[in-house]
């Protein structure tokens, strides 16, 4: 009895100081978002207030201090529909310096609401110059609401961050122990498994005895990727349109350089718009609504409408067109950007 009284002991007893200097370092850097949401009335249906400091929040996980030797940065605290493409560039500048100055930074860790993570987490995903993890999570339940999300996803989040094997996987999402590819990760519903990333975007799960990557991005993305954001002051502006029966094409407002629509095929109207907006110079991308269609990219003979976008969802094929217009207006350079990330 004693022997065994000794064993949970040891194994509940806190890292000594030599174990805790030799864990990796990683900074988890708050946005604000549900994570950090507060109720009025604890588990009540109610509505919540962003709150939480993400020094209130990596306390609460005191778990994660066996993985890592955590710092903590408090970026913003807003909801993720507050955030705009200045605040990307903001973020992924915030990202690069550290990852410059700090060498011994083994990944960095966005909380982020999760209304917008999936494009956050994909512009940086393309922005990011370095192969060492970067990790979006979110909840999708406050802290205080009843049977709360975030703190098991923040704790996988650090474990994921701080894993040698996460190397070289680009900007990941992790939600319900699930490693998520930000190329292919989207929201799909409001509630806890809500993300996904169809049939080629998960790349391995958070175990209870390790972080278990299966497969890894082939594309193009972080250290690899060619964009470069530390001088841009603003992105170019990018719409999406949605096709549907009878459409005749949308409003496209001043100052809009691209449009992506979504769509699985254009009307005769569409078409005839779209030629129009290519001949004004503006550069039009053409994707499934559901992102999930491969398309071909176009032979230098065929007269199409659009570059091809393969396998990206809408909202994602307009943050690769924003980034393909910093370096290019021309159609056959954007379509090899699209074809290679």
């Amino acid at each position: 009895m004693r022997c065994c009284i000794l064993s949970l002991l040891l194994v509940a007893a806190p890292l000594t100081a030599a174990a805790q200097s030799e864990l990796p370092r990683v900074l988890v850097i708050a946005t604000g978002g549900t994570i950090a949401g507060e109720q009025k009335e604890p588990g009540s249906p109610e509505s919540y207030e962003i709150r939480r400091s993400i020094a209130q929040l990596v306390a609460s996980v005191p778990e994660a201090r066996k993985y890592a030797r955590i710092e903590t940065e408090q970026f913003s605290n807003i909801s993720s529909t507050s955030i705009t493409p200045a605040q990307w560039l903001q973020l992924a500048r915030r990202i690069n310096n550290a990852f410059r100055e700090r060498s011994d930074l083994a990944g960095i860790v966005i909380t982020h609401g999760t209304a917008r993570l999936d494009e956050t987490a994909f512009f940086l995903n393309l922005v990011v110059k370095s192969d060492r993890p970067v990790v979006l999570v979110g909840a999708q339940r406050p802290p205080t609401g009843i049977s709360p999300d975030g703190a098991l996803n923040l704790l996988a989040a650090i474990r994921v961050a701080s894993s040698p094997s996460a190397r070289g996987k680009g900007a990941m999402i992790v939600m319900d122990e699930r490693i998520l590819s930000a190329r292919d990760a989207e929201k799909l519903y409001a509630r806890s498994g809500g993300f996904d990333a169809g049939e080629m975007g998960m790349l391995g799960v958070v175990a209870t005895h390790g972080v278990q990557f299966f497969y890894a991005p082939t594309r193009r993305n972080t250290a690899t990727s060619e964009f470069d954001v530390s001088l841009l002051q603003e992105l170019p502006a990018v719409d999406i349109h949605y096709s549907y029966a009878g459409a005749d094409g949308g409003a496209v407002h001043d100052g809009v350089k691209g449009v992506v629509v979504a769509t699985t095929g254009f009307t005769p109207d569409e078409r005839a718009y779209y030629e129009s907006l290519q001949r004004r110079g503006i550069v039009i991308a053409a994707t499934f609504p559901s992102g999930e269609n491969v398309a071909s990219p176009p032979s230098a003979r065929e007269s199409t409408v659009g570059i091809a976008v393969e396998h990206l969802s809408p909202s994602h094929a307009r943050i690769l067109l924003m980034l393909a217009l910093t370096k290019t207006k021309d159609p056959i350079h954007i379509q090899r950007i699209f074809s290679e990330y």
